[in-house]
């Protein structure tokens, strides 16, 4: 049996790790740091683990809403598709700075493109 895409990618300690760079990313980038604002970082770190564990074949212990759901009242503001790619962009960024292999990237890409509709509403 092959490894799942969160075991690739080193597991809970990886996905971690690579949670707290994204965000400190996030936070510094001006073109979506405005939708962060007044958000409990601890509990949005700790909700984003969740997911992108349950996401990338790990166990599931997300138990937040929906993409569609959590996300509407930033599509209300304004939430876009360039949005929704400067956070693939620091994503990918994020996990290059960690070491992991580019066809890994690739892949955490392709996972994440799979709710862009759902993000933005569509």
């Amino acid at each position: 049996m092959s490894d799942t895409l969160f075991e690739e990618l080193g597991g809970e300690a990886a996905v971690d790790a690579a949670v707290d760079i994204f965000y400190q990313k996030v936070l510094a980038d001006d073109r979506i740091n405005s939708y962060f604002e007044g958000v409990d970082m601890d509990k949005q770190a700790a909700k984003q683990k969740a997911f992108l564990t349950v996401a990338f074949g790990g166990p599931n212990n997300y138990s937040g809403r929906g993409m569609r759901n959590a996300h509407a009242k930033y599509v209300k503001q304004g939430l876009n598709d360039s949005h929704f790619d400067a956070v693939v962009e620091n994503l990918g960024a994020t996990l290059k700075e960690m070491g992991v292999a580019d066809n890994l990237i690739t892949q955490v890409a392709a996972v994440a493109e799979t709710t862009r509709d759902d993000i933005l509403g569509r």
